[in-house]
């Protein structure tokens, strides 16, 4: 991406974007003959008005935002733009912005741009060649002094966010736990960050049960995946753990709807790898930790069973209530590994963990636990700051003995059908050792869905952005 402060004698596609106004919009000074009526234009939410002067060479695109457009409003107004009219990117594109538009409105715009790119069709044969993107140069006109370091920083960010798109959106027989242990080795190698991975073994000596009976059904080994990222000047450390399930089957608890989607049962994974990623890539001053267990939950002779009591990293004994409760097994080792060998300050685990969280909020929000009042307060914060909303569900302790076990210390489900979410986290709360600054984030409902950026489910990035807000403003 090119940055120019150069409007005159430009050749090719030009984004005009406005706020709405009801008495019309000012005209961009640069461009006196691209001028349009209040009465086809005044830059209402979602409008558009095309001018194309042939004579120079020049498309004029004006794109409404409405009168007080928060940051999703505008990076999916700029999504649109390259994800439905490719055919207007030429190879030059120039985006001018007024001073309307700080720092924030740009780094949205840029970013949506750069996130319209994305196509889900990674395994089509095509008739016809796919745009190739890198041939067309992006121009930001703008007069924010940093306006070159927020092109910059917008580019990063969208690059995170399309990776963990194409992690969550490729098929499980492609995305194996090798497979996301390739990825983090590989990304930590490029970003300087340090990867450890367990397989089997490697766990059995560590402990890892629990995390180890999810995926003992399945051909495919387990890996455990330690990222390490340790700037010198870092003055804080957060622990991140991201459930990296990449095909669910229920095990024997075996699903009887849905199961096409539990690619997707990866997202947290996905969220966490992917914000590794951006957290490096922008050189963040913040110590970080990231555990992510990536396991697949399969059916055969040596699958874990219904009633089975298994061990775990932290001791603790668990009864198996449902095979299809595996995501949180896996987190209890990763949380209790976490605790115990790193100590963050502060740890947030992100997980598609269950139907319940989906069925409080929808495909919105997601859902927030804690019991630290700022740790909640700062989360939410940084989520609405990007559009990706968190909301806090009660840990109240009259919850915990509903996980209560006869045989074992704890089981893994309380079997009612109510509460499913809350449970989960004080199952999740049991293995982090009393830790004062933990939180989870339950993004079923979140990490994949439909939009209208495709025909299809597909992945959304979700809790990227927002754990980059959380640390830059820890």
């Amino acid at each position: 991406m090119q940055l120019t402060t150069q409007v005159d004698h430009f050749n090719g596609l030009i984004i005009l974007p406005f706020l709405e106004n009801e008495n019309a919009i000012q005209s961009r000074s640069e461009f006196p003959r691209a001028q349009v009526s209040s009465e086809l234009f005044s830059g209402v939410k979602d409008s558009q008005f095309l001018i194309e002067r042939t004579e120079e060479n020049q498309v004029f695109l004006f794109i409404g935002l409405g009168k007080d457009p928060d940051y999703k409003s505008i990076k999916n107004a700029f999504r649109r733009l390259t994800a439905k009219q490719e055919k207007l990117f030429k190879e030059h594109v120039l985006l001018v912005l007024s001073e309307d538009f700080g720092e924030q409105a740009m780094e949205a715009a840029v970013s949506g741009l750069l996130l319209g790119t994305y196509r889900l069709g990674h395994f089509k044969s095509l008739e016809k060649t796919q745009k190739d993107w890198e041939k067309v140069k992006l121009g930001v006109s703008s007069s924010i002094p940093k306006a070159e370091e927020i092109v910059r920083r917008a580019e990063k960010i969208a690059a995170a966010q399309m990776e963990t798109f194409k992690l969550v959106d490729l098929p499980p027989n492609t995305v194996t736990p090798q497979y996301l242990a390739e990825w983090a080795q590989s990304t930590g190698k490029s970003l300087g960050m340090e990867v450890k991975v367990f397989g089997r073994k490697k766990a059995e000596k560590e402990k890892l049960h629990a995390f180890l009976a999810v995926g003992q059904g399945s051909q495919k080994e387990p890996q455990f995946i330690v990222m390490e990222y340790r700037p010198k000047q870092a003055l804080k450390h957060v622990g991140l753990v991201g459930k990296g399930v990449t095909f669910d089957t229920g095990g024997l608890n075996i699903k009887t709807q849905g199961m096409v989607h539990m690619k997707c049962d990866m997202g947290g994974a996905a969220t966490v790898l992917g914000a590794m990623q951006l957290i490096a890539d922008l050189g963040l001053q913040v110590q970080v930790t990231a555990i992510v267990p990536c396991v697949e939950n399969a059916i055969d002779k040596q699958a874990y069973l219904p009633s089975d009591v298994i061990q775990s990293h932290s001791g603790k004994t668990i009864e198996v209530i449902d095979t299809d409760a595996e995501g949180r097994l896996i987190l209890a080792d990763a949380l209790s590994y976490l605790v115990k060998n790193y100590r963050p300050e502060h740890i947030v685990d992100f997980a598609t963990l269950t139907g319940s969280a989906v069925g409080t909020f929808g495909y919105e929000c997601a859902a927030l636990f804690s019991q630290n009042e700022e740790l909640i307060q700062k989360l939410r914060k940084s989520g609405d700051a990007v559009g990706e909303r968190i909301w806090p569900l009660p840990m109240w302790d009259l919850y915990k003995s509903e996980m209560d076990s006869e045989i074992a210390d704890i089981k893994n489900y309380h079997g009612k059908p109510y509460a499913g979410a809350i449970t989960a986290a004080k199952f999740l709360e049991y293995f982090t050792d009393g830790h004062a600054s933990w939180a989870h984030v339950d993004i079923a409902g979140t990490a994949f869905g439909d939009s209208e950026f495709a025909k299809t489910k597909h992945g959304t990035a979700f809790g990227v952005h927002l754990l980059l807000k959380f640390m830059e403003n820890l």
